[in-house]
């Protein structure tokens, strides 16, 4: 079997912004947010992706209907069973902490829902970013504090940090009012760690940065999408396409996130998987130049149909 080398050392799941209802409800009355989650599980298990962790940066429930809640632990849990996977649930700004920490947790609290999860050596921080009664997001001192206390010792793989807020300015001017608050109090206690990434959400489109020097990469959501490329006549536009969520590829030396649709789209070309079992026979620089040359029959072959010679 082709294996190529080196591997991942974890593989994330990183979902966000699912916004479920109760009842049979749909989000601005077209919106089936239940249904986008239950394709995108159902894609998860047909594919050949094996996540460690399901990571889901905040916004669960969209306006914290314990039965949201409940049914997102239904759908979800029952799929990281079958992959072997663990849950990272974040609280995002429409979730409520008490509703949050009773359903998720079975312990309802009014406190910030910060916890720390050990994947296999690798430290995935759940940070509770959320201001209760507003949109924006800001960090307690009592919250920074527990964040340098538990970044004070590394971790073997290093540390993933999840908040629902990212550390990040939006190019859009709406957006930009509600983001996180306080940035330069929370770069002093991350700047210099073992984070090695910094996953968020809360934006609605796919997005990437850097802040105090670590990789920032935002999930889409799976609800609806903000269109960053709207008419110069709107302030902000949300609308029903684009959604997706992203992989997370941890290697030793890297971290590589991956952009991944919810939506099964019309097939134009692909290669079976069977050709992993004539790989198997061939050596790597067999393997290479079949794949690699312009001049190959296989990629003449592949030629040939995409330009329907």
């Amino acid at each position: 079997m082709l294996e190529l080398t080196p591997r991942p050392t974890h593989v994330i799941a990183h979902i966000s912004d699912t916004h479920l209802l109760g009842g049979s409800r749909k989000l601005f009355t077209s919106i089936e947010a239940t249904r986008n989650l239950e394709r995108l599980l159902t894609r998860m298990t047909a594919s050949d992706v094996t996540p460690d962790v399901l990571v889901f940066t905040g916004d669960l429930a969209d306006i914290a209907e314990p039965e949201a809640y409940q049914r997102l632990k239904g759908a979800v849990e029952p799929v990281a069973r079958d992959l072997g996977a663990e849950i990272v649930w974040v609280m995002g700004n429409h979730d409520e902490r008490e509703a949050y920490s009773r359903e998720l947790f079975g312990a309802e609290t009014d406190q910030p829902q910060d916890r720390v999860y050990d994947i296999k050596g690798l430290r995935v921080i759940a940070l509770d970013t959320s201001v209760p009664g507003y949109h924006h997001g800001e960090l307690a001192d009592s919250q920074l504090d527990w964040l340098a206390h538990e970044l004070s010792t590394p971790a073997e793989h290093g540390t993933v940090l999840a908040l629902h807020h990212p550390p990040l300015r939006s190019p859009n001017d709406l957006m930009r009012l509600i983001e996180l608050d306080g940035l330069e109090r929370l770069e002093t206690v991350v700047r210099g760690s073992d984070v090695r990434t910094i996953l968020g959400g809360h934006l609605h489109y796919s997005t990437f940065g850097t802040f105090a020097g670590i990789p920032v990469a935002v999930a889409s959501a799976t609800c609806y999408t903000v269109d960053i490329g709207m008419s110069r006549d709107l302030l902000l536009s949300a609308v029903d396409g684009g959604q997706s969520i992203q992989l997370v590829h941890v290697y030793d030396d890297t971290v590589v996130h991956s952009i991944i649709p919810i939506e099964d789209y019309p097939q134009v070309a692909a290669y079976p998987a069977s050709l992993r079992a004539m790989a198997a026979t061939m050596t790597m620089e067999q393997i290479k130049e079949m794949v690699s040359s312009k001049d190959s029959e296989f990629n003449k072959a592949e030629r040939e149909q995409s330009a329907d010679l």
